[in-house]
């Protein structure tokens, strides 16, 4: 049986936690971020989880995770 192809665009996104949760990177903190707030730009350091209705379309990109 040949092995299931990861999808390179999701092992460059998402990590999974030793719980078993998705990690994902902050959007919206890349480019125009004179017209955003300071207040705005702190919210979106670090990383977040992924919600659980993507979870599953996560989990079917990464099988091996």
């Amino acid at each position: 049986m040949p092995k299931m192809k990861t999808k390179s665009g999701a092992k460059k996104r998402f990590r999974v936690r030793g719980s078993g949760s998705v990690k994902r990177s902050q959007a919206f903190k890349r480019h125009i971020l004179t017209k955003k707030s300071t207040k705005n730009k702190r919210h979106l350091r670090g990383a977040a989880g992924v919600h659980s209705t993507n979870a599953n379309a996560v989990a079917a990109m990464l099988p091996y995770a």
